[in-house]
């Protein structure tokens, strides 16, 4: 039999039944776990816990991250705050001991694990009025983010986690081929320059993966802008019940751009192909989140410039998580092929005036 030692493993994946157990044993006060059982194995595992209350939770274990050790000091206190301002958001729950998280041993070394509420609800889609409301439900969150005063953040979502970090690691990747690590080289030193010749950009503190499906959208008789109301078929004035986004996964939050923050979501739905332009469907969802956002608060013209840099900044970071990765997930998650293609989408997407309408420049 050979044994290895923890710094053979990269990652396991343990079984609902260990996160059960590993639950009531930090989180007694909660009761017995009736059900438990793996959602997603993606950059952290997240299981649903439902307890023998009723009480329907989410748990999440923390994998070993390229930029380093889990954010949950500022992370927990910034939901925290965010639920206290009426935010709907996935608030943590603290554990018997008082902390947000436990140390859970596995074969790589001690990992964290984390408990939070449950939203109910679906992703927006293509709905234009949930995705207006998303819009709505990001700028209420960056509003009441700025009066937050707890743990600094280890993590700013800036240039040199994004994209400095990011190349370095994308470099030393075994699908990385010299010829392809001068071009995204090259990518990067534009993308500085362009960052150092914008005027000052607005900071808040970001989601920091607000793509479209980490929020979930529920009827609520009322938002933060209170209800607003229709005429009826009759005449009268019919109540309209506002549609409200509950935002998770804050995992990859921290102070940062603005024009990153809102574009992770055009990142999202833009094609992945130079050859296949933006439809007209990407461009009113675009459009109609964009106008959620400014009907609350107002984007400065330098930062909607600074959303087209930005796609590629969110880009950069993306294919630095999987070369981080790749001991987890293995060298496929970026094929040579695959990276081929990225560079000349980048280069587009950086050229994209991204005010109303969405256009190449």
């Amino acid at each position: 039999m050979i044994t290895l030692d923890a710094h053979s493993i990269a990652q396991t994946t343990p079984t609902g039944e260990a996160i059960a157990q590993a639950v009531m044993a930090s989180w007694p006060h909660l009761g017995p776990v009736a059900h438990c059982v793996l959602l997603r194995r993606g950059l952290n595992q997240v299981y649903e816990v439902r307890f023998a209350s009723g009480l329907h939770t989410i748990a999440r274990l923390c994998a070993d991250r390229p930029r380093g050790e889990p954010n949950i000091a500022y992370e927990t206190a910034l939901l925290t705050h965010l639920h206290a301002q009426g935010i709907p958001v996935a608030a943590p729950l603290r554990a018997a001991g008082g902390a947000f998280h436990v140390l859970m041993a596995l074969p790589e070394g001690p990992r964290a694990l984390l408990l939070f509420d449950f939203l109910p609800g679906d992703p927006p889609g293509e709905s234009l009025v949930d995705l207006e409301a998303t819009g709505k439900g990001l700028a209420h969150l960056h509003s009441a983010a700025a009066s937050y005063q707890g743990p600094q953040s280890l993590y700013a979502l800036d240039l040199p986690l994004l994209l400095n970090a990011s190349l370095q690691r994308m470099l030393t990747a075994p699908t990385m081929d010299a010829a392809l690590g001068r071009e995204f080289t090259a990518l990067a030193d534009d993308l500085r320059a362009r960052f150092a010749a914008l005027p000052d950009l607005v900071r808040v503190h970001c989601h920091g993966d607000c793509h479209g499906s980490n929020n979930f959208m529920a009827d609520g008789s009322d938002g933060p802008d209170g209800a607003e109301s229709a005429e009826g078929a009759d005449g009268a004035e019919a109540p309209q019940v506002e549609r409200v986004a509950a935002f998770f996964d804050f995992d990859d939050a921290g102070p940062g751009l603005l024009a990153y923050d809102l574009g992770v979501y055009l990142w999202a739905i833009l094609p992945r192909s130079t050859e296949t332009p933006a439809t007209a469907s990407v461009l009113e969802r675009w459009h109609r989140y964009l106008t959620g956002y400014t009907s609350v608060r107002a984007v400065p013209a330098a930062d909607l410039a600074a959303i087209g840099p930005c796609l590629a900044l969110r880009h950069f970071w993306i294919m630095g998580e999987y070369a981080g990765r790749i001991p987890v997930w293995g060298t496929q998650a970026m094929p040579t092929h695959w990276l081929r293609k990225q560079h000349a989408l980048m280069r587009a997407w950086i050229e994209l005036q991204t005010t109303d309408p969405l256009t190449a420049g």
